[in-house]
């Protein structure tokens, strides 16, 4: 399963995976406990393969990152937690991606993108290479 079934849902902690669509919205099961809930079309839902990190040049793609940490952490978890201090944070952001904009990601962003690649390292989700075709998944 690739970043463009894992959602993060506003209002919700964790990550969630896309089961099904509904007429009015859509089915997500919790990657942290497994519970299902059904999500209206009004909530605030970002897509991973669509969220991107910004740079003094340019955004990199969430995925690009998650790459980098996996290198760093030679395919394992971070060796920093998300509730780490702020300095601690962006001391390792800045070992993953060297010129992340410092005034645009915030260190919310960064517990974020920590908790979530651990997250997703716990789910067995560890391809973080380019997209699949959505014809080889199904």
């Amino acid at each position: 399963m690739g970043l463009e079934k894992i959602l993060s849902i506003g209002g919700k902690p964790g990550l969630y995976k896309l089961v099904t669509q509904t007429r009015t919205g859509f089915v997500a099961e919790s990657l942290l406990d497994g519970k299902k809930i059904t999500v209206g079309l009004r909530s605030n839902v970002s897509v991973l393969s669509e969220i991107a990190i910004y740079t003094l040049e340019e955004e990199i793609p969430l995925r690009q990152v998650f790459l980098s940490i996996q290198v760093k952490e030679k395919g394992g978890k971070t060796s920093i937690g998300h509730k780490e201090e702020k300095i601690k944070l962006e001391e390792y952001f800045f070992e993953v991606l060297p010129d992340y904009d410092e005034d645009r990601v915030y260190p919310s962003d960064i517990k974020k993108v920590i908790q979530w690649y651990n997250i997703l390292h716990e789910n067995g989700i560890t391809d973080f290479s380019k997209e699949k075709e959505s014809s080889e998944e199904e």
